[in-house]
């Protein structure tokens, strides 16, 4: 069967792309090195917004606003048309001290966020303060999502190679004319590159200006008979993100280790100080897990046509936010291909020379 795109990468950039691209008429493969949604995708926490918004430039928060609203919608058609529930949940998310009141009032003003003041024993008896509310904010369980996803690119008629390791880029002129993988040749008329921490490595010199590097975050999952508190909590980039079972992610690190994606006992020590501080008769946790964020500078992702491939994209270096930008990204791409009007300025996703 002819494909009309090779996408490379399966995990919540890869598979809400293929999705953008079916729903558009186009028949689809997506390879994938190992399992669908085993990555960064897979590991994060799953915070619908960046910690802190108004900590990041405009060219990231355009992004996760849009995608932000069009997440409800999205997780309720894959719900109904799946039978996977993503956990799409509005909990809101509260602000430990300390944090920059002002300049979150600031921007949050700006951008028609609701934001409040509260004090904190209401939503955490015995803890005494202020602290700041966000009651918008949503999260999504991580697996559930990407299961949904990836039986949403089935559901459609997109074609999915796993264990399909991309080893080579076939180039004739301007044109990429195949992919040799791990499990042999695989052509299509265009490709799209959502290969996350790996992308830049896969380019070789072919990524050009493009800067995506392996970002260890390590998070420790606790388990409780029933939710702690409602809310996701912050205290500066420490998150504790409740589950609907009792389960309790908190994290996360920022290493830059490369492609090392273990787990160590400095980290599980950095993360339970700082929980015992807040929660100091909490159960040790009982999972620590680390994933590769694909960073990049000021978490800008690249989404556009390649400046010299004519039939090469990227939809890749979405750093800590993959999950929560996705939908927007994945809109963009589909701008970027089909020479739409974009519902913003994009000129700052462009591939870097």
């Amino acid at each position: 069967m002819k494909t009309d795109f090779l996408i490379i990468g399966g995990g919540a950039i890869g598979m809400t792309s293929a999705i953008a691209l079916l729903e558009a008429g186009y028949k689809i493969t997506l390879v994938e090195r190992a399992a669908t949604g085993g990555e960064a995708s897979w590991a994060g926490g799953g915070i619908l917004s960046p910690l802190c918004s108004w900590d990041y430039t405009d060219a990231v928060t355009r992004l996760t606003q849009r995608s932000m609203g069009m997440f409800s919608d999205a997780a309720a058609l894959l719900y109904e048309s799946t039978g996977i529930d993503p956990e799409y949940q509005q909990s809101g998310m509260l602000l430990l001290p300390p944090f920059q009141d002002d300049r979150a009032a600031t921007w949050c003003a700006e951008h028609k966020v609701i934001l409040r003041h509260a004090a904190l024993d209401e939503y955490l008896p015995g803890m005494s303060g202020s602290g700041l509310f966000m009651p918008e904010i949503a999260q999504v369980r991580n697996p559930r999502l990407l299961q949904a996803l990836r039986r949403r690119v089935e559901m459609l008629g997109g074609a999915i190679l796993e264990q399909h390791e991309v080893q080579n880029f076939e180039i004739r002129g301007d044109r990429i004319t195949g992919l040799q993988t791990s499990k042999g040749s695989l052509s299509a008329d265009a490709y799209v590159l959502a290969a996350g921490a790996w992308s830049r490595s896969l380019l070789g010199e072919h990524a050009m200006g493009m800067d995506v590097r392996p970002i260890r975050g390590q998070i420790l999952l606790f388990k409780f008979d029933a939710p702690p508190f409602p809310n996701i909590l912050l205290q500066e980039k420490l998150y504790f993100i409740p589950r609907r079972d009792g389960h309790v992610l908190v994290g996360s690190t920022l290493e830059n280790v490369g492609f090392d994606k273990s787990t160590t006992a400095e980290a599980r020590t950095d993360l339970l100080q700082r929980v015992q501080a807040l929660f100091p008769d909490w159960p040790a946790p009982v999972r620590q897990w680390a994933g590769l964020r694909p960073g990049s500078p000021d978490n800008i992702p690249t989404i556009s046509r390649h400046p010299h491939l004519a039939n090469l994209y990227a939809n890749c270096g979405h750093f800590r936010y993959g999950v929560t930008m996705s939908f927007a990204c994945a809109e963009l791409l589909l701008g970027e291909i089909e020479g739409r009007p974009q519902p913003f300025d994009v000129r700052e996703y462009r591939w870097r020379e």
